[in-house]
């Protein structure tokens, strides 16, 4: 009896020991030979996947570290890649004793020519904003895919409607023809929520495609048509959080991972404690510490091991889909010192690059203190290239409310650009009028679309890289109140059965046609006039409604004058002699010649644009 009792035990013993392991995550799951972070932290996960020893077997790649956690479910295995590795597929093989117990593959790839010496946007593109869902819906086939927690429901305004990257990838020509540079789609991984999820800020998978808007590979594809028509694609980054249905979110690997234990505890929303000497500690902590709603918690980035996992996945992304440039949400909620590692070890990787970072405050110098080169009073040394202008962009809003007479308003946004010593490059700065989380610039005229134009023209001819929101130009109006889901509506023509294409014109009226090519013609135009992307800016105080600016770089010269009254009015080229005297000009929406030597007519709620030719022996 005791023998086969002591027979058994071993036996068991035996089966434990040779039980079947299986890896449920590996990410990242490949790298590229050749990168300057060549020492990537691989996450490992599955059942009592800690018991085990990594090994791999591929020349120029070796495990140089592994952190066992006190959840036994994960391992972090970095692996140092040699510059002379060879590129190809090889397994993460987990050890139990010499037992191979299970193992996952590993992609090393090449990377492309010059990928590290790419140029992100700049001053002399325009960046398109769209939401994915909301746009083209291409493949009908993916609008409701198994396993997906939401199906489509066009009829349902916070839905889902079925836009995906086939839709895009087909009208890239539209945005190209548009006079559009730079592409940004709102995110587009994988947001497997039960509810709202067509806006892409609840991911549940970093390294994942959502499957309704298409694959990995299409997601690349996208990228290298746009490439191919002059278009660079920008990828909206969310490091503050993730979604509630993450896989994380069922097994942490620490306790730490998310803030408040992973329990709901709402963010103040009290941006300027991070800068403020003032702040109570308390009141600082509920902000960065803080979630935005119980479907988004709030992650720790001062987890060693989550903020490695976050610098690579941006890596990785950009690597992977040949990426322009990043906008990063929610930037100043993360915690302070990850956002400069993270944006360093950017810049490091890819010197040209370009990143900017949502600081949704009115305070240019709130906004400053996140761009590269501040000198911060509390020692935070920022690695951003550019910033999202709120602080101009609402005062922009403002100015053009509605229609007034006198200098209201244009007072408010002649002051916010006084601001621009506050930053270290003003010029890098994103100009908007509007996006998706803001009512839409029509909506906010009342449906003027004389000043609609108006801000589209100093959206385009201020300093800064502009960026616009798609539909606006075929005069997508919206609510006066914000509700986003409403805001953001289905492009016209996106859709099989739209009485209105967007793409075609078919449909479209007078105005809505004069509009989207008021705004073609005008980037168009743009896109060949260097002075207006990089030139320097000179202004003049706003007289009677008028505000004069001119954009100049030694060589071209480009006036720029808006009246916003009901009525026209008349400007004395004498005060601007500085630029006109003896200079002839052209107006360069419609090419006509404008005489300097008197007195200019300015029709009411207009921007008239000229281009401003100095004669020999001129200043």
């Amino acid at each position: 009896m005791r023998l086969l009792l002591a027979l058994c035990l071993c036996l068991c013993s035996a089966a434990a020991q040779a039980r079947e392991f299986a890896i449920d995550h590996l990410e990242p799951a490949s790298w590229w030979v050749g990168m300057k972070h060549h020492r990537v932290e691989l996450m490992v996960h599955g059942q009592g996947i800690a018991s085990l020893a990594p090994r791999v077997g591929h020349p120029g790649v070796v495990v140089s570290d592994v952190q066992k956690l006190a959840n036994p479910n994960y391992l972090f295995v970095t692996l140092d890649i040699a510059a002379d590795a060879a590129p190809g597929t090889f397994d993460i093989e987990l050890l139990q004793g010499d037992r191979v117990a299970a193992r996952r593959p590993f992609l090393l790839q090449a990377r492309e020519a010059g990928s590290a010496a790419r140029k992100g946007f700049d001053p002399a593109d325009a960046i398109y904003l769209i939401t994915p869902d909301r746009f083209v819906n291409g493949d009908p086939g993916n609008d409701s895919v198994p396993g997906m927690r939401e199906a489509a429901d066009r009829k349902d305004p916070n839905g889902r409607h079925g836009g995906d990257l086939a839709g895009i990838a087909a009208h890239m020509d539209y945005v190209a023809g548009m006079g559009f540079t730079q592409l940004w789609p709102t995110p587009l991984l994988e947001n497997n929520q039960p509810r709202f999820s067509y806006h892409g800020y609840a991911i549940t998978d970093l390294y994942r495609i959502d499957p309704r808007f298409g694959s990995n590979e299409d997601y690349r594809a996208l990228s290298a048509r746009a490439r191919g028509l002059g278009v660079g694609l920008l990828m909206d980054v969310v490091l503050n959080h993730i979604g509630s249905s993450h896989w994380w979110m069922q097994d942490l690997p620490t306790a730490d991972w998310i803030n408040h234990g992973g329990t709901f505890s709402p963010t103040n929303h009290l941006r300027s404690t991070v800068q403020d000497p003032h702040a109570a500690p308390q009141d600082h902590a509920a902000f960065v510490e803080g979630w935005f709603s119980p479907g988004m918690p709030d992650l720790n980035q001062r987890n060693p091991h989550l903020a490695t996992y976050l610098i690579q996945n941006s890596l990785w992304w950009i690597e992977y889909a040949g990426l322009s440039g990043i906008r990063e949400d929610t930037f100043g909620y993360a915690d302070s010192q990850f956002l400069s590692a993270w944006g360093k070890a950017i810049l490091d990787e890819y010197p040209g690059f370009s990143m900017v970072g949502e600081e949704w405050s009115g305070s240019p110098a709130t906004v400053a203190h996140w761009q590269r080169g501040k000198a911060n009073a509390d020692g935070h040394v920022p690695w951003m290239p550019s910033m999202m202008d709120f602080p101009l962009h609402i005062a922009l809003r403002e100015a053009f409310k509605e229609a007034k007479e006198g200098d209201v308003g244009f007072t408010g946004l002649y002051e916010m650009l006084g601001n621009d010593y506050l930053y270290p490059e003003a010029a890098s700065l994103v100009v908007f009028a509007e996006n998706h989380d803001t009512t839409r610039l029509l909506a906010n005229v009342d449906g003027d679309v004389g000043l609609f134009k108006m801000a589209m023209a100093y959206l385009a001819t201020v300093r800064g890289t502009p960026q616009f929101f798609y539909g606006s130009e075929v005069l997508m109006q919206g609510p006066r109140e914000r509700d986003d889901g409403r805001i953001r509506a289905d492009m016209p023509g996106g859709w099989r059965g739209d009485a209105k294409n967007a793409f075609t014109g078919t449909g479209l009226s007078a105005s809505e046609l004069d509009a989207q090519d008021y705004l073609r013609r005008l980037l168009q135009w743009r896109k060949g006039t260097p002075v207006v992307q990089h030139g320097k800016l000179r202004h003049y105080g706003p007289e009677d409604g008028v505000y004069v600016y001119f954009r100049h770089d030694g060589k071209d010269t480009v006036m720029v004058a808006l009246n916003r009254n009901a009525t026209a009015r008349t400007l004395l080229p004498a005060r601007f002699a500085e630029y006109l005297d003896g200079a002839t000009g052209s107006d360069v929406m419609t090419g006509t010649a404008v005489s300097f030597e008197r007195p200019l007519s300015l029709p009411g709620k207009s921007a008239t644009i000229m281009q401003v030719r100095r004669g020999p022996g001129t200043r």
